[in-house]
């Protein structure tokens, strides 16, 4: 999510082709793997929990 490896090189998700017609691009101030495994855990969490239901 956001990430991608082109050429052995981690880029963003957002092509290059993109800053020529968008109104606005804005970053992601400490990406959002924090997020992203926020939202793991928590299904993680609610898997086990389903199984002990």
């Amino acid at each position: 999510v956001g990430v991608s490896r082109v050429d052995g090189k981690l880029t963003g998700d957002v092509a290059p082709d993109v800053w020529d017609v968008a109104g606005h691009v804005s970053p992601n101030p400490g990406g959002v793997g924090p997020l992203t495994r926020a939202f793991l855990l928590t299904n993680v969490v609610e898997l086990e929990e389903s199984k002990l239901a």
